[in-house]
């Protein structure tokens, strides 16, 4: 059985992976040829494997493998499977991701998030909208809709409500315990950044903040998971 460990970039799906491995001693592969996390992270704090057969042979098999995707929902690919979509506020992923890919020269950040939030493509990540309204729609049931802010505000409670879910047969290791992003920046400091909820309120500039929203794809898509869109402001 495959079940997908689906996301837009920096939503945090390594986060998860880590979770899994330590609360249930899982680990995790990518759709992907190479795992770049696991290359710069190590592979054993992410708890990262080699997938070692073609999906459809995951498929038939008995046990459950977790693998990590940033692509959009393929119907040809995934519709058969289970997946985990977890979700970050749009904004916040995005500033992420652009900081992320500007580590190295922070006079980038504006132009790597307007690209970001400018990305379009049917194939592949796509852009944050199209991404998330790949998975989320239709509702099935065994697509399971994590969100950002749960993981992060209780990672024990909230994995294993997941896994209840979607592999009743797992249980939680006895002795499992869940680094604090204090201790996850002691690894890495820049790819464990801030970590938390509203990051765009001081990051996503004014006019990069309204090219978000002036994209229809994000603007379905926020409203489907209840964020709001800014209101105008109010004129004498």
């Amino acid at each position: 059985m495959i079940v997908w460990v689906a996301s837009f970039p920096r939503s945090g799906n390594t986060f998860l992976r880590i979770v899994l491995h330590r609360m249930y001693g899982l680990r995790t592969s990518t759709i992907y040829d190479v795992d770049g996390v696991a290359a710069r992270l190590g592979p054993d704090l992410i708890g990262f494997t080699e997938r070692f057969a073609p999906l459809d042979e995951l498929r038939a098999a008995p046990d459950a493998y977790f693998i990590k995707t940033h692509r959009q929902r393929d119907a040809d690919v995934h519709d058969d499977d289970r997946a985990i979509c977890l979700i970050r506020d749009g904004r916040d992923a995005l500033v992420s991701w652009a900081r992320q890919e500007s580590e190295n020269d922070s006079s980038r950040y504006e132009v790597e998030l307007r690209a970001k939030i400018l990305r379009q493509s049917v194939a592949g990540t796509g852009s944050w909208g199209s991404n998330v309204l790949s998975w989320l729609q239709p509702p099935v049931p065994h697509r399971y809709v994590l969100r950002y802010e749960d993981l992060t505000r209780a990672p024990a409670a909230t994995v294993q409500a997941v896994i209840a879910a979607m592999t009743p047969e797992l249980t939680p290791l006895a002795d499992a315990s869940i680094p604090s992003l204090a201790e996850l920046r002691q690894a890495d400091d820049q790819f464990f950044r801030r970590g938390r909820t509203g990051s765009h309120r001081d990051e996503l500039p004014e006019d990069l903040h309204e090219l978000f929203w002036s994209r229809a794809d994000n603007r379905a898509a926020m409203h489907l998971l209840g964020y709001a869109a800014p209101t105008a402001p109010a004129h004498d």
